[in-house]
């Protein structure tokens, strides 16, 4: 809880005190009546002055003033326990409304860390100068270590590594980058050291229109919103027009003008239009918000509405419906006694490497791979490795390392990522490895079928017969 909202916490658990206080039977008239006043003093003091503010501003009919007016009337009457506890409760609504509000602005807070902090700009004596992403020029030459985030779209000049690109594209399956390529702005750089030269401006990056979509998300209102907006403004002075009439009329006729203010009071709290204002807009952030915590962008409460109205809904496969985790799912050797040395010399092979796949074959290995066995390792990009490992050459890769290496493979498991294994030119065999499927994902798609949705679609990069897999499993249209 922040400071500020411990302090208007304070003030409304000193108003309830008083206000209790205030019905003790042992307090003489005066000080019960000093007691409730002193209540709305500390709970209401702020409302008065928007209030007041409001009216030296010429905008001043909303729910401070009709409960400045409809409390202070009360007063005026001599109802100043009623006065109290109706300021109490608005003030208690206001900061379940604040805290939610806040709760909100934190969980979007949280999905800005793709923002970089700082840009390493290589100036023409080749000195890397630390600067703010939003001061370097376009054409400007970066330096982005292993480890830290690309600052600026741009163009790879020099250097390989594997971005993680998760929290722009949803994607978890790490982008290998070679020169020539397009990087974007936001893109977590892995393993090793790039130069890039910026295609844009800080201002036209990626990273910055996705931090002004959601930062800017309130501004694109739903009709819903719109609507309660325009209603308001003819809402309330409707309401204290018919108070005003509702004071002054009936006792023309019927007399007892004090019974008809209160009267007319009463309809003032009642008619109050703070809660139908409030409750549309602080919904829908409420809702953007909490999308932002699941790592969901919502660029708007418009955008949220159409929601509702969706019948078919097309997922991306991996990190969505799958975990972006890889494990194995079979070991395949050339002859079976060799199950155990294959799954070890891929293991070995893939000791240092940080890519998933590797991730997931050191995982069903069981152990720490040592690392004295292996004499020599190269990364053949987009291949595979090759390795020298108790003086053995050792190929662990895809099917392009294996025609490199000339090898005599096979394959007849159709599904999943193939891993081929082979040692000094003798095909060992395969291990196949698919994403992990996500535990909730199963309940999600019926969920939505549930909500109205008729259709369902997987769009992925991915093998036919891999998303085909992964549809049947969630039995997706």
């Amino acid at each position: 809880m922040v400071k500020q909202e411990k302090a208007v916490l304070a003030r409304i658990l000193t108003a309830g005190i008083l206000l209790s206080v205030s019905f003790l039977p042992m307090l003489t008239e005066w000080v019960s009546v000093a007691v409730c006043i002193a209540a709305y003093a500390v709970c209401g003091f702020d409302v008065l002055f928007k209030a007041f503010r409001n009216i030296f501003k010429g905008d001043f009919l909303d729910e401070n003033f009709l409960m400045t007016l409809a409390t202070v009337g009360a007063l005026a009457i001599g109802e100043y326990p009623e006065a109290a506890a109706v300021m109490l409760f608005f003030q208690i609504g206001e900061f379940f409304q604040d805290m939610a509000v806040d709760k909100s602005r934190a969980s979007i807070a949280a999905l800005m860390d793709i923002r970089p902090d700082y840009a390493n700009v290589e100036d023409a004596n080749g000195n890397i100068v630390k600067t703010d992403p939003t001061q370097v020029p376009l054409g400007s030459t970066l330096i982005v270590m292993p480890g830290e985030k690309v600052p600026i779209d741009g163009t790879v000049v020099s250097g390989r590594s594997a971005l993680d690109t998760a929290a722009l594209t949803g994607e978890s399956l790490p982008r290998d980058v070679v020169p020539g390529q397009n990087v974007f702005g936001g893109s977590l750089n892995i393993s090793g050291l790039l130069r890039i030269k910026t295609t844009s401006l800080y201002s036209e990056s990626t990273v910055a229109r996705i931090l002004e979509l959601v930062q800017n998300a309130d501004n694109n209102k739903a009709e819903s919103e719109k609507f309660i907006t325009r209603f308001a403004r003819y809402y309330t002075p409707v309401v204290v027009g018919i108070a005003l009439l509702l004071a002054v009329i009936p006792p023309l006729f019927a007399g007892d003008w004090a019974e008809w203010l209160y009267r007319a009071l009463v309809f003032l709290v009642v008619s109050c239009p703070c809660a139908l204002v409030v409750s549309i807009p602080l919904t829908f952030f409420a809702g953007i918000g909490c999308a932002s915590k699941q790592g969901i962008l919502i660029k708007g409460s418009q955008y949220l509405e159409t929601l509702s109205e969706i019948r078919t809904i097309v997922f991306d496969k991996t990190g969505t419906l799958t975990q972006g985790e890889f494990a194995v799912q079979g070991i395949y050797p050339v002859n079976p006694e060799d199950e155990a040395a294959l799954l070890e010399q891929a293991a070995l092979a893939e000791t240092y490497a940080t890519h998933p796949i590797a991730a997931g074959i050191r995982e069903a290995y069981g152990k720490d791979p040592d690392p004295n066995r292996i004499k020599d390792l190269e990364n053949i990009e987009g291949e595979g490795i090759r390795a020298l490992i108790d003086n053995l050459t050792v190929y662990v890769g895809n099917e392009k390392l294996m025609r490199r290496a000339a090898v005599d493979f096979y394959h007849t498991h159709p599904v999943g990522i193939s891993v081929h294994v082979a040692i000094n030119n003798t095909y060992l065999g395969y291990i196949v490895l698919a994403d992990r499927i996500k535990a909730d994902s199963l309940q999600a798609v019926s969920n939505l079928r549930k909500n109205g949705v008729r259709r369902t679609v997987i769009l992925t990069g991915d093998r036919t017969d891999v998303a085909k897999a992964v549809a049947g499993k969630f039995g997706i249209d």
